[in-house]
């Protein structure tokens, strides 16, 4: 089966859930250990995040595609401080790949499914911004390009 507007949305949300999770293990070798458990939670969000989504590609019969074997993150991470900041990176796009997955979704049960991602992306991203001291933590309309 092809995949539509919805699960095509949902093949890209997966493509950012995958590099999320990859990225995510760089956060947790950099990172400061007092952020231990905020980088544990979000790893496991992104992670159960990115199996629902294959569960919901396997259930509306699209393949879902692999992760790839690497990614590339957009800066060198030696420190806390950029761990953070990909932090931000990482959850300002997958935001974005749930923002275009609510604007593709065709179903209620996809829309919520996106709009729950969103909101968890937004919430994840603030907290980032919080530890960078960036202000204001939170942006409007997460997800924006």
């Amino acid at each position: 089966m092809s995949a539509g507007a919805e699960q095509q949305g949902l093949l890209d949300a997966l493509r950012a859930e995958h590099a999320a999770v990859f990225a995510y293990g760089i956060i947790a070798a950099f990172s400061n250990p007092e952020r231990a458990t905020m980088v544990g939670a979000a790893t496991a969000a992104h992670r159960s995040r990115r199996d629902a989504t294959i569960d919901a590609l396997t259930a509306a019969s699209v393949p879902a595609p692999p992760a790839e074997p690497g990614y590339t993150v957009p800066a060198p991470v030696t420190d806390p401080v950029s761990a953070a900041q990909l932090a931000v990176v990482v959850e300002n796009e997958t935001a974005i790949a749930w923002r275009s997955a609510v604007e593709r979704a065709e179903s209620e049960p996809g829309r919520q499914r996106a709009v729950d991602a969103l909101t968890e992306c937004a919430v994840r991203l603030g907290e980032w911004r919080q530890v960078l001291g960036v202000g204001p933590p939170t942006v409007p309309l997460p997800g924006q390009p």
